[in-house]
């Protein structure tokens, strides 16, 4: 019999190593937030919520743990597998979203989960999902590459097919339909992966996690020091609006956790301090904020597989 316990132990664990990377960098502790949604709520289980705001690297930096069940898996879960709409359901993983302070700092996210449902007939089905993805406010060539080689090495043990796939996955996922522009400049994105049995998924899980701070901190740690205007400050803010704007419109964990009765705070720790918005804004062609979404916010091949 499978033993799913196992996965829940490796995200806390997971969740510990990230935060503590963090503050360490950051200097300023992490508030950490134990929860437990009781019997009677729409969801019953319980998490850990890990923020820091204010800090001296970040504005805003959450990583949750959540470990949930509840009566009937919403359509948000179940686009790809129909069948089990409306079916009992247990969920767990980690998310993370982190707005740095300095704008030539990317914002980062990170999600790796499991969700488990019992069919009508009583079957019990499994199934992955996770990825990670990075959102420049001011490009540099050389973090995109180094962020997509972590990202492929991450999931290339589990077939050299799943990096363009996921890739792909993740260019197409993060795409603001209503602005015809990318989130940022991608990284990987998978959903209702079952095809590696659990083993194979758990496995592909800890690769992914545990990947991150690989993928993250050589970036944060190269550019958080870089000095900065408040112009470039106001277009952080700017560009965070476009952020805001996909997390509340099209992400299917935001809606996944709102239709369930999930707990909101935890939710919306994605969300930046500061955005903003300004009417039909334009910047010169060939200035960095441009060459953001000329050079940056389209999809490429950033290592060159393609050719």
């Amino acid at each position: 019999m499978t033993d799913f316990s196992a996965v829940p132990m490796y995200l806390q664990g997971l969740q510990q190593r990230i935060v503590d990377s963090l503050e360490a960098i950051d200097g300023k502790p992490f508030v950490r937030d134990a929860w437990h949604k009781p019997a009677g709520e729409a969801l019953q289980g319980q998490g850990i919520t890990c923020i820091v705001e204010g800090g001296a690297v970040f504005e805003r930096a959450g990583c949750g743990f959540s470990q949930v069940s509840g009566p009937a898996l919403p359509k948000s879960a179940t686009q790809k597998r129909p069948e089990l709409s409306g079916c009992p359901f247990e969920a767990c993983g980690v998310s993370l979203v982190f707005h740095p302070q300095n704008p030539f700092v990317p914002t980062v996210h990170m999600n790796v989960r499991m969700l488990r449902a019992t069919t009508q007939l009583g079957q019990e089905v499994c199934w992955f999902g996770g990825g990670m993805d990075l959102t420049p406010y001011y490009g540099f060539e050389e973090d995109a590459v180094h962020f997509h080689q972590v990202c492929r090495a991450a999931v290339a043990p589990f077939g050299e097919h799943r990096y363009p796939a996921y890739k792909t996955w993740c260019d197409e996922y993060f795409y603001l339909k209503h602005r015809q522009e990318q989130r940022g400049i991608g990284g990987i994105f998978y959903d209702d992966v079952s095809d590696l049995g659990f083993d194979g998924g758990f496995a592909m899980m800890q690769s992914v996690g545990d990947a991150f701070l690989q993928a993250y901190l050589p970036i944060l740690e190269r550019r958080k020091n870089t000095p900065f205007t408040s112009a470039q400050r106001e277009f952080q803010c700017y560009r965070r609006g476009r952020y805001v704007e996909f997390n509340l419109v099209f992400d299917r964990g935001t809606h996944f956790g709102l239709q369930t009765g999930g707990r909101t705070e935890s939710i919306l720790l994605s969300m930046p301090p500061q955005a903003n918005w300004s009417y039909q804004k334009t910047w010169p062609v060939g200035s960095p904020e441009r060459d953001l979404t000329d050079k940056f916010l389209v999809r490429r091949d950033w290592l060159g597989l393609e050719a």
